[in-house]
């Protein structure tokens, strides 16, 4: 299988972070492609018609697309533990979780647009300021929430790979206010799915 890639890209991490905690991270070929949504790459254009990464290509088979459907279609592939818990109130918690995860990453790219990516005549000081309020309730949702002695779900992953793209982007950090995240995340990081998995590089929008 090919993952279509991007070194600075959260939402594709997270979905190499997860092949690395399913065992199955040799079975990839992974294939680094810059996107934006002003720059068309036309190869991943042709795989994923909302032109993103990551989208995972099959011998044979249609590719999949996003990063929560990747994740849900390597957890049927592996024999171990799943990382997306089956039912019960553990399937909703890792799922809620998830959630909280992507919105984290939502509202850090909104946030850099009224920033730093979006022509400074044309940036809009209170969306961006919303957007920040949505990042700092997300970390004290985190804080209160997030079951940090479970073993290792899709959640935890997806969570692990935001706030490490926050940091590298020099959005508003969740520390020192939130203690038993950072403990968390700390140790989280330390995992070697997440250190073979740097984030590198730049975003390109021309």
């Amino acid at each position: 299988m090919q993952l279509l890639y991007q070194t600075h890209s959260p939402y594709a991490r997270k979905a190499l972070v997860f092949a690395h905690e399913a065992g199955l991270a040799d079975r990839l070929e992974v294939i680094h492609h810059e996107t934006s949504p002003v720059l068309r790459n036309e190869a991943v254009f042709r795989q994923n018609p909302l032109g993103k990464v990551p989208v995972l290509l099959r011998p044979g088979q249609p590719a999949i697309f996003d990063s929560d459907v990747i994740c849900a279609y390597l957890d049927t592939l592996h024999t171990g533990a799943r990382l997306i818990p089956a039912d019960g109130e553990a399937r909703w918690h890792a799922l809620r979780v998830q959630a909280v995860a992507q919105g984290l990453c939502e509202a850090g790219i909104a946030v850099r647009w009224e920033t730093v990516r979006r022509p400074e005549p044309l940036r809009y000081p209170p969306l961006r300021d919303g957007y920040i309020d949505k990042l700092l309730a997300s970390y004290d949702w985190l804080e209160q929430e997030l079951d940090v002695h479970a073993p290792p779900h899709v959640g935890h992953i997806a969570v692990a790979t935001a706030l490490d793209w926050l940091a590298f982007r020099e959005l508003p950090p969740f520390r020192p206010a939130r203690p038993r995240l950072a403990a968390w995340f700390d140790a989280f990081a330390q995992r070697p799915s997440m250190r073979a998995t740097p984030l590198s590089g730049d975003t390109h929008d021309a």
